[in-house]
């Protein structure tokens, strides 16, 4: 493909609570046995892009081990390959990025040294399929400066947490706002862009000089009226999963067989790093119905309408209900959790209840010590 990618995945927010305290968003975990970063990387690969960074900043431990080897996305190559950037000191530069703009500027050496006329630009948060050759076939046949992937949503979405887009006829965009409280555009920017690799240089090496330093505002924004941006529209599954709220709608979104199927078993894939464990195993008298259960687990009580990721152990007389279990939790006997997200490595002791509601999904976090010295 004549295009690199950036996958844009150091970003972090209040809007995530205690989630994002061990984690940076892009690293959370996805449908049972994938991360959310999962998605930016396997459209990378299905529509053969070699060349990808990834930008990484906030709590960022667990991304860097996650993509410690490129070839589960099939970037182990000799032409092209997959690579992580941290903010470093230089001479030149001695803080951390201080926004979208200031990431990729910082890293303008990758830009510089690709010799692909094209630059993808995608957010590590978004759960989705996309062939991203179609978009740039689009972005070539409008002439465009720049092209955003935009998606129509419903009335009852809560559009305040992105960038609403108003676009003509022709789908050229000529109105954005950066997160309003209030607007009647129903449009939003999916957080991917196409642009041309040298116009990109030199808008960054502008705003930089400038001192602006947010891709949005100070290039989609500013150059609204100036360059040729147009709107790509995305009429299948979309969602990001910044919030805890769509995070835990996302993770129900994959109990619909639609949306299983339309991921994991039409062409192309969505892969991910593997571990070595065992198949989950049933035990006698355990009742599971419309949940995700993912390799490792032991499941002794109820499971209903619930997403439960690797290595979890469900215990005896235990009901599980419109809950997602993060990875390593260990539940003790006759305990019971309804509309809660319970954290990673947590031990949850028996006979304990939680239950939050559907408008206030409740996160367990135990403060006991499972792993001592």
């Amino acid at each position: 493909m004549r295009a690199i990618g950036i996958i844009l995945a150091g970003g972090n927010n209040k809007r995530m609570r205690e989630l994002s305290r061990k984690r940076a968003i892009s690293a959370m975990p996805v449908a049972g046995s994938f991360r959310s970063i999962d998605f930016s990387l396997s459209n990378m690969s299905n529509s053969h892009v070699q060349r990808v960074a990834v930008l990484t900043q906030y709590n960022s431990r667990s991304l860097n081990q996650h993509l410690s080897s490129s070839k589960w996305w099939d970037f182990g190559r000799k032409q092209g390959g997959l690579y992580v950037y941290t903010p470093t000191i230089t001479a030149e530069h001695s803080d951390w990025f201080r926004g979208t703009a200031d990431a990729l500027y910082q890293n303008l050496v990758f830009l510089k040294e690709s010799h692909e006329p094209y630059v993808i630009i995608a957010a590590g948060d978004g759960i989705y399929k996309l062939d991203y050759n179609k978009v740039l076939e689009y972005h070539i046949e409008k002439k465009a400066d720049i092209t955003v992937v935009v998606k129509s949503m419903d009335p009852e979405d809560d559009i305040s947490r992105f960038g609403c887009v108003k676009m003509n006829d022709d789908n050229r965009i000529v109105e954005f706002e950066e997160k309003p409280m209030a607007t009647d555009a129903n449009i939003i920017s999916c957080g991917i862009y196409i642009i041309r690799r040298r116009q990109l240089i030199e808008l960054l090496e502008k705003a930089n000089d400038e001192d602006r330093y947010d891709f949005v505002k100070d290039i989609l924004v500013r150059y609204k009226n100036v360059k040729r941006i147009y709107g790509y529209k995305m009429q299948t599954y979309w969602s990001n999963i910044a919030s805890v709220e769509s995070y835990y709608k996302t993770n129900m979104d994959f109990l619909s067989r639609d949306v299983r199927d339309f991921f994991f078993k039409q062409a192309p894939g969505i892969y991910t790093r593997l571990e070595d464990n065992p198949p989950a195993k049933y035990n006698p008298d355990c009742s599971v119905h419309n949940s995700i259960v993912a390799s490792g687990c032991i499941i002794n009580g109820t499971v209903e309408n619930s997403v439960l990721f690797r290595k979890v152990y469900v215990g005896n007389n235990c009901v599980i209900k419109d809950s997602i279990i993060l990875n390593d939790v260990y539940i003790g006997d006759n305990t019971v959790i309804e509309n809660c997200i319970v954290e990673s490595r947590d031990t949850i002791r028996a006979n304990t209840t939680y239950i939050g509601t559907k408008d206030d999904i409740k996160i367990v976090i135990e403060k006991n010590e499972r792993y001592s010295m």
